[in-house]
């Protein structure tokens, strides 16, 4: 099988090592791909958004499976064009990538299908949406209504700072997306990741995770795309999931299906685990960077063929697969000022150092090859650097032993990286 893979990131790094390791692929290209991908697969110099450009690639490289890694390409229609072109893609068409690519849609859907979420209200004028505060608790959760790259969520811990927010975010803090803000009730819990694999019709559990979202330790600083993970959640018991598989994740496939918006890709809901059950925070369409990291990681199975399956509308024909029962961790080396203005062009060594580690993976993302091998910093969130173990502990350990191991001034991490877990010993 021939699979192009879309993306740039940590994510598709990770899911490029899976693809190459799938025993049905026979050639897998990525576009655009970053360096750490160019050593399992050939590049394409195609941008994740130029649909045009991708849909062409797909046709001249006579592509069996395009599989789509981050949300953009999605949101603008990508599945859409390869249907046309008839090229199997994993991953929803524009109508139900809307469930990540509008939070207010979602909110309602969730209303219609009597889906658990936190209550709400959507607006387009600040003025409105200030009064609305005095109906609700600090803290207040304010939401962009688009895509805002994992940052268009505040949460003000006081009625002033979220006035100054919605100022802001109506002022154009996040473009077009938060020309509409969603204001939600805040839920109190702990927040789980939950995924899912979908063909349209059923749903089908693939693994669960926990993120660490803001940028420093404790929790601490603004909202990021991600700092860390680990898989599996020790507060996900099979109860916890299967009461998420039937209350949330089936009902939503069920819904879209229904309302004529299949749902064809991956299905990734936040969730919060509140007294009264686990909520939805928020869905997305495509595979959590990081999570998708350690979900990779303690994969096991023939993941070309899986995802072939729902893209074709058929997971029942998915060969078996399952996760290894050894935990897997994720740490986030970010540029120095990252989330706001990470600073790009400093010098990264010491990565092969680092994955002389056993059991250790050093994944690219922000990073850049220059012409005598020298790798530097070209993004905000820069490398991955993912350890699995037979306890969690010690795959924490593992991680930061490789994170040690690079030689970078100019990043940083997060250095708590599965504290809730290890906490709960």
């Amino acid at each position: 099988m021939k699979v192009l893979l879309v993306g740039s990131g940590g994510r598709e790094h990770a899911l490029a090592l899976s693809l190459k390791a799938s025993p049905s692929v026979s050639s897998l290209i990525c576009a655009p791909g970053n360096p750490g991908i160019a050593d399992v697969a050939r590049l394409a110099n195609v941008a994740a958004d130029d649909l045009a450009g991708l849909v062409r690639l797909a046709t001249q490289e006579a592509i069996d499976l395009v599989v789509v890694g981050p949300e953009v390409p999605l949101a603008l229609g990508l599945a859409d064009k390869l249907a046309e072109a008839r090229i199997a893609c994993f991953g929803p068409r524009q109508n139900a990538a809307i469930l990540e690519s509008s939070k207010a849609f979602t909110k309602e859907f969730c209303q219609r299908h009597n889906i658990p979420t936190a209550s709400y209200a959507t607006f387009t004028m600040a003025g409105p949406a200030k009064m609305h505060l005095a109906n609700l608790s600090p803290p207040f959760v304010l939401k962009a209504d688009g895509l805002a790259a994992g940052k268009g969520v505040v949460i003000a811990e006081s009625r002033s700072e979220a006035e100054a927010a919605l100022d802001e975010m109506f002022s154009g803090r996040f473009g077009t997306a938060s020309a509409r803000v969603v204001v939600e009730e805040f839920m109190a819990g702990e927040e789980v990741s939950v995924f899912a694999l979908s063909d349209g019709r059923k749903a089908v559990f693939f693994g669960d995770a926990q993120d660490h979202k803001r940028v420093f330790d404790g929790d601490r600083g603004p909202n990021t795309g991600g700092m860390g993970a680990y898989s599996p959640a020790p507060v996900a018991s099979a109860d916890i999931l299967n009461s998420v598989m039937d209350t949330i994740i089936s009902p939503t496939v069920a819904g879209m299906a229904a309302e004529g918006r299949a749902f064809r890709g991956v299905l990734f809901a936040g969730i919060m685990l509140t007294d009264d059950g686990p909520k939805l925070v928020e869905f997305n369409a495509r595979f959590g960077d990081p999570e998708c990291q350690v979900l990779m990681a303690r994969f096991r199975g023939d993941l070309a063929l899986t995802l072939r399956a729902c893209a074709l509308g058929n997971i029942d024909a998915a060969p078996d697969f399952d996760f290894a029962p050894d935990p897997a961790v994720a740490v986030v080396m970010a540029a120095q000022g990252y989330p706001e203005n990470p600073l790009t062009g400093s010098t990264i060594r010491g990565i092969a150092a680092a994955e002389e580690i056993d059991g250790l993976a050093v994944l690219h993302a922000g990073t850049k090859r220059d012409e005598d091998g020298t790798i530097r910093a070209a993004g905000g969130r820069v490398l991955t650097i993912v350890a699995m173990a037979p306890n969690l502990a010690d795959a924490v350990h593992k991680a930061y032993r490789g994170v040690d191991s690079i030689m970078w001034p100019m990043g940083f991490c997060r250095r708590d990286i599965a504290w809730r877990a290890l906490a709960r010993g």
